[in-house]
């Protein structure tokens, strides 16, 4: 038995990567800046507020918020973080901001980071603004040296899995019982992207964004779905035929 079969593959060169900046991140739909809440909380806000339900909170730890002050007292908590290290979402085309998003978990020693406390208002969803922020701090983390980014959601949540695997993230399984949310059992299901896939990963989402890929009432010719399938090595099981 060779060492690499009994030990495990070599890493040449292996040196941990950087954690991420506090700079903005720009792209052709989106922009993601770190966390502000005296710049975001507001328009943040008002976005959510859109939600009367509160149905985007159903999954989070946190939320809903009932008030500005409140959403602004949480913001200013968590912009104060290095780990999560949140960004608000900005539709450059509306110029308004509608979500946030984090990397979490990071361990540059092993080489992964997750992407998580995904929220989206209802105007940011399905929107390709959402799907290019996403792209970005995906395309980010494996351009820094990570060799593994994560996704994780409550096993409940079919819309958070169904994105994930959208997205290219190949379904690892789900650690029963790993947590109590807000009072209540929670199942957590697993997806992750290795860097041996992103070039391809890339390659779908560029194919995805091209401006040719919309018709003249901005609906899509092909979907990503389709495109990253080709990429994931494992389907999720809960969504067979969805």
């Amino acid at each position: 038995m060779s060492d690499e079969s009994r030990l495990g593959a070599r890493v040449p060169g292996w040196a941990p990567p950087p954690v991420p900046g506090r700079g903005p991140v720009e792209g052709r739909h989106a922009r993601l800046e770190p966390l502000d809440p005296d710049a975001h909380a507001a328009d943040l806000h008002r976005a959510n507020s859109a939600d009367a339900a509160g149905a985007i909170w159903d999954y989070m730890p946190y939320g809903p918020f009932h008030s500005l002050a409140a959403y602004h007292r949480w913001c200013r908590e968590m912009a104060a973080l290095d780990d999560p290290r949140f960004y608000a979402i900005r539709d450059r085309a509306s110029g308004h901001f509608g979500g946030v998003a984090s990397y979490l978990r990071i361990t540059p020693q092993a080489g992964t980071i997750e992407i998580g406390h995904i929220c989206l208002a209802p105007e940011l969803q399905r929107s390709r603004a959402a799907t290019e922020a996403l792209w970005l701090m995906m395309q980010w983390a494996f351009e820094a040296g990570y060799r593994r980014v994560e996704w994780k959601c409550n096993a409940l949540n079919l819309a958070s899995r169904r994105a994930a695997e959208r997205l290219g993230f190949s379904y690892e399984g789900v650690f029963r019982q790993a947590a109590v949310v807000k009072g209540r059992n929670r199942d957590t299901a697993w997806f992750a992207a290795i860097d041996r896939e992103w070039p391809a990963l890339e390659a779908a989402f560029a194919a995805w964004l091209d401006p040719g890929n919309f018709d003249a009432a901005g609906q899509q010719r092909e979907r990503l779905s389709d495109l990253t399938r080709l990429v994931r090595v494992t389907e999720d099981p809960a969504l067979a035929g969805g």
